[in-house]
């Protein structure tokens, strides 16, 4: 599956910044909520946290948007040498857990991948 949009950046802490950004800018797109627009900022920032824990050195953090009916899901990946992948007790991913719909890790031998997902509260809402 094709990504939305896709944002590719050098894997280092100071380009987080661009991808709260770009997440920002497309969850407004959509209509969100301020708050779940910061919520998801949110979620992004520590995903890509944790993936930069990791990230080989010269790697780039890369950032894809699948984009739905009032949900945005992120895959924020890097590649790593030999990644643990991330804490699941550790405050940073119960920062994710309590943030995002959906939450999710995936490490491969070259890769750590957190795939985040949140949905519009007003879809709740008019429920």
């Amino acid at each position: 599956m094709q990504p939305d949009a896709e944002v590719r950046l050098p894997a280092e802490s100071a380009y987080v910044a661009v991808v709260r950004m770009a997440t920002a800018g497309i969850a407004a797109r959509l209509d969100f909520t301020l708050d779940d627009v910061e919520d998801l900022r949110m979620a992004v920032s520590e995903a890509c946290s944790m993936v930069l824990a990791e990230a080989r050195e010269g790697a780039d953090l890369t950032a894809r948007f699948y984009l739905g009916d009032e949900r945005i899901e992120v895959h924020v990946s890097a590649d790593a040498d030999d990644p643990i992948g991330p804490d699941l007790d550790g405050f940073a991913w119960q920062v994710l857990v309590t943030t995002a719909t959906d939450v999710s890790s995936e490490v491969a031998p070259d890769r750590v991948t957190i795939r985040l997902a949140v949905a519009s509260s007003t879809t709740s809402a008019l429920s």
